[in-house]
């Protein structure tokens, strides 16, 4: 079974350069979203997952929703592992693909086919996993000849279409997207959606941030949403169709 068990997670950025409940302070609280507090060391930190609570199970399609801080990508980044609670506990039944920021892990002088294996590593592919990649990747980028040369001779397109195809390229029991990524010209756009909502209809779970209400209708069966670091709204959406 497939699931994820979130039990009262906090997770908390420390400020080390702040030593007084400032102007400035406050203006961090208001554009985090967070809250500010000091620790029993007397380090000023922001809040920005405030006991968090929630189960997922096979089959849910989660989207997030709340205003820019207010915890959505701190919490994907925590349900990935990239950031750690301070207190609580995440429980994980699954694999875990992640969608967030594309050529996270790029290397520039390393040329295509070296950075789909070094990437699709750093995604959480075993090097035999990352080379059986490289057929699919390659046919669906159509760059050609180009994978065997350095990547900083890459137009941004040729970026955007190598960095997008490793992303998507491997099968997730559970796939964490922060916002649905727009990738290229205008006519690989229709094929990259394509991958995209294939991708997410073999996922076992989906959590996806995003700001678009529409985009959270289209995918996902519930909502959460998020106001300073804290759950205020789960809700199960209609199903289209």
């Amino acid at each position: 079974m497939v699931s994820i068990i979130v039990d009262r997670i906090v997770v908390e950025y420390p400020i080390y350069s702040s030593n007084a409940m400032s102007l400035r302070n406050r203006l961090v609280e208001i554009g985090t979203g967070g809250k500010l507090a000091r620790t029993a060391k007397n380090v000023l930190t922001v809040r920005a997952l405030d006991e968090v609570s929630f189960t997922v199970n096979t089959g849910d399609r989660i989207g997030l929703v709340g205003h820019n801080g207010s915890g959505k990508s701190t919490l994907l980044r925590t349900l990935a592992g990239i950031y750690h609670p301070s207190c609580g506990t995440i429980i994980v039944e699954g694999g875990i693909v992640t969608i967030f920021q594309l050529g996270a892990g790029l290397d520039r002088e390393l040329n295509g086919y070296e950075n789909i294996v070094r990437m699709s590593m750093i995604l959480g592919a075993s090097k035999a996993e990352a080379e059986a990649l490289i057929p699919e990747i390659e046919e669906f980028t159509e760059l050609g000849d180009f994978l065997s040369v350095p990547v900083h001779t890459y137009s941004a397109g040729m970026l955007t279409r190598l960095t997008f195809a490793i992303a998507t390229a491997r099968q997730p029991d559970i796939l964490l997207i922060d916002e649905v990524i727009g990738a290229g010209d205008a006519g690989f756009q229709e094929r990259a959606r394509a991958r995209l909502e294939a991708l997410i209809g073999k996922a076992k779970i989906l959590v996806l941030a995003s700001h678009s209400q529409d985009m959270i209708e289209l995918f996902c069966n519930r909502q959460l949403r998020f106001e300073h670091g804290r759950i205020v709204e789960d809700i199960r959406l209609p199903i289209e169709g």
